[in-house]
């Protein structure tokens, strides 16, 4: 394979720019983050990766993002042209002015960076990673619906990802692609498509055997978990000062000592029942004045294993702690809202979404007695 293209790193050295060659490992790839400067290597973590080849005895060079893998992919992309060209295939040529696709990738993820969680964000670069093993166009303006089918493809059968994964990975290239002026080359049945499962809930005799076995810390924990429908970073970053006692409420509030916000910066209000307040005005007096966080832990740093401590105390219940998860005590929070009689949008705000559609899930058929008593009135006559 031709060996003419190769990898640079632009750095910012004494205020100025420069153009570093990458060190190679035995099997072929490249050490992120260091480079050759002036026979020595340096570390350097930021900068942008180039590719570096000639057009005759012109030297060309071309931005491929930040990432080295994005690299990788089209230096050896650029190296199968030149080659096809050596040897008289034709190439057609790309759209003139058109970034690569690893780098129009590195300024996408740049750019929502800073409106999107740090979750989220590693969802698109996984998601866009994937699309770049599938796709074998250099330039971001030579995609095509193929390209797009064809990844939907590769993501069910190579990677063997389930259909809503298929689907929310298939969402995050179109935006990608929207973002950078390329619309309308997939049509409506193009999309993945995926069965939208009902959400799980707790039942009754789940929960009292969880909280039973719980000591006090942890019934807390999950039972604030449930009575406030909140997610896992929601409480992992929730302060004393959003709590109301006087109002029996909570809000979910920007954290930026943090660095930390609400999904989609929407802050909100939550009330809490009269139980909850009494014990967590009990913890309060015991708690550190000088920490901020309602569930810290050793140096008033963020509590990371919820989870983890969930299935532990499951286990301990002579439960299955596969069928147990945070999110599990949210949708319990919003179905027996719903339940209960409290209307759908007042349920919408509680829990932050976005659009009404996302509560309706949680809208489930009535399990009660009375419905069941119900039933069997309807149908004793028939079935006698």
């Amino acid at each position: 394979m031709n060996k003419t293209v190769a990898i640079l790193k632009r750095v910012i050295i004494d205020d100025k720019p420069r153009y570093c060659t990458t060190i190679a490992t035995s099997n072929g790839k490249i050490r992120a983050d260091t480079v050759m400067f002036k026979g020595q290597e340096i570390r350097y973590p930021g900068g942008c990766y180039y590719l570096s080849f000639y057009e005759g005895e012109k030297q060309i060079r071309v931005a491929v993002g930040k990432e080295v893998s994005g690299a990788l992919i089209a230096r050896d992309r650029k190296r199968s042209e030149l080659d096809a060209k050596n040897n008289g295939v034709e190439i057609v040529e790309t759209k003139t002015g058109s970034p690569s696709l690893a780098y129009a990738i590195e300024q996408y993820l740049e750019d929502i960076k800073g409106t999107k969680k740090p979750k989220t964000l590693a969802a698109y670069r996984t998601a866009l990673n994937y699309f770049t093993e599938s796709c074998h166009k250099v330039n971001i303006a030579d995609i095509e619906r193929r390209d797009l089918l064809r990844f939907v493809s590769y993501l069910r059968d190579e990677k063997d990802q389930s259909p809503r994964s298929v689907y929310n990975k298939f969402e995050a290239v179109i935006s990608f692609l929207k973002k950078n002026g390329i619309r309308g080359i997939v049509e409506k049945n193009d999309w993945p498509k995926y069965t939208e499962e009902t959400p799980e809930i707790y039942e009754d005799e789940e929960l009292a055997k969880l909280f039973a076995t719980s000591d006090d810390e942890e019934r807390l924990w999950y039972q604030f978990f449930l009575t406030t429908g909140m997610r896992e970073q929601e409480v992992m970053y929730c302060y004393w000062r959003d709590i109301s006692f006087a109002h029996s409420a909570i809000t979910v509030s920007h954290k930026p000592d943090y660095g930390w916000s609400p999904k989609a910066y929407k802050e909100r209000e939550i009330p809490l029942p009269e139980s909850l307040l009494r014990r967590l005005k009990i913890r309060k007096e015991k708690a550190d004045c000088k920490c901020p966080l309602i569930f810290p832990t050793a140096g008033c740093k963020p509590k990371l294993d919820f989870l983890d401590c969930l299935k532990s105390v499951a286990e301990r219940a002579g439960m299955n702690a596969d069928h147990f998860w945070l999110h599990k005590f949210r949708a319990t929070y919003a179905t027996k809202s719903l339940c209960g009689g409290t209307d759908v949008r007042t349920v919408q705000s509680y829990l932050g979404h976005s659009d009404l559609e996302s509560t309706l899930r949680y809208l489930k058929p009535s399990r009660s007695p009375e419905v069941r008593d119900k039933v069997n009135h309807i149908f004793e006559g028939v079935l006698a």
